[in-house]
């Protein structure tokens, strides 16, 4: 069984490795030469792709996949892979499994509702405007050339090396309150677990929510950090958009509560860490020792 993973980057690294313990043969793509070097050198063949030139391995590669995950975020033109591989991604003869990930931005604004996959999409920023379309044109692909593509809807990703334990450490933490705010997570390992659970069962067209059972607001799971490793959590601070970048700032001005429950009734995946709380008590053990 061969995978291609175009963007190798943290979340797509842990399904690469997770993919290989599996027994799939895999072959990533990095934009630069030092990067790829060092990820073949971890064990995963990894190549060059910068979104124009396509080299030889790489064609070869995809015509003998049987899978391929795209983790490569669009550009103002849209999608470099769709918009240079499309062609050779429908004429793949083993193809029967194509995911995107794509993100819970693409929702909009939804005033703290609960919403599923089949809420409207009214995204507001630019870039989950262009995020949008281009599932859409991912989903178009499948329609055109019969191979199943699967589009996975992430939300805030999270795990070794990026959480808020290790925010703390370093004295980035804030907990900025925003009365009524709340964000849908996922831990990196369980975006690993779904998608080999969605290589299983294929559907072409498929949108999954991928997100952990308890949308909570942010300076809760700062609480839960500091307390988990002992120390004090940082003052809570009023919610002010300058004190953001603008990208930070766009998110808190979208509000929703995201249902997971397609994922566990169609490919019937259980969470390994169905909430925030889980994951922070197993990476207390491993981060959350001072330096």
């Amino acid at each position: 069984m061969k995978l291609v993973i175009f963007g190798l980057g943290y979340t797509a690294g842990f399904f690469a490795r997770a993919a290989i313990a599996e027994g799939w043969e895999v072959t990533g793509t990095v934009r630069s030469a030092e990067k790829a070097g060092d990820l073949s050198r971890e064990g995963i063949r990894t190549l060059v792709f910068g979104g124009f030139a396509v080299s030889r391995p790489l064609s070869l590669a995809l015509a003998e996949a049987d899978a391929v995950l795209v983790s490569v975020q669009p550009d103002e033109e849209g999608d470099p892979v769709l918009r240079t591989l499309s062609a050779e991604l429908a004429a793949a003869p083993n193809l029967r499994w194509i995911g995107y990930l794509s993100t819970i931005g693409v929702y909009g604004d939804h005033g703290g509702a609960w919403i599923d996959e089949a809420a409207e999409c009214r995204p507001t920023s630019a870039r989950s405007k262009l995020r949008l379309a281009t599932d859409e044109a991912w989903l178009e692909l499948g329609e055109r050339s019969g191979k199943p593509v699967q589009v996975f809807r992430l939300s805030g990703i999270y795990g070794p090396g990026r959480n808020a334990i290790l925010n703390l450490r370093a004295g980035t933490a804030r907990r900025l309150i925003k009365p009524g705010q709340v964000f849908n997570r996922i831990h990196v390992e369980d975006i690993a677990g779904l998608l080999l659970a969605s290589l299983a069962r294929p559907r072409n067209g498929a949108i999954y929510n991928t997100t952990d059972d308890e949308p909570a607001p942010p300076q809760d799971v700062v609480s839960y950090a500091a307390e988990l490793i002992g120390v004090a959590p940082p003052p809570e601070v009023a919610f002010d958009a300058k004190l953001l970048s603008p990208m930070a700032a766009s998110f808190y001005g979208e509000n929703k509560r995201v249902s997971n429950a397609l994922i566990k009734r169609e490919l019937s995946y259980q969470l390994r860490y169905p909430t925030y709380r889980e994951a922070l008590q197993a990476l207390a053990k491993t981060e959350g020792q001072a330096a």
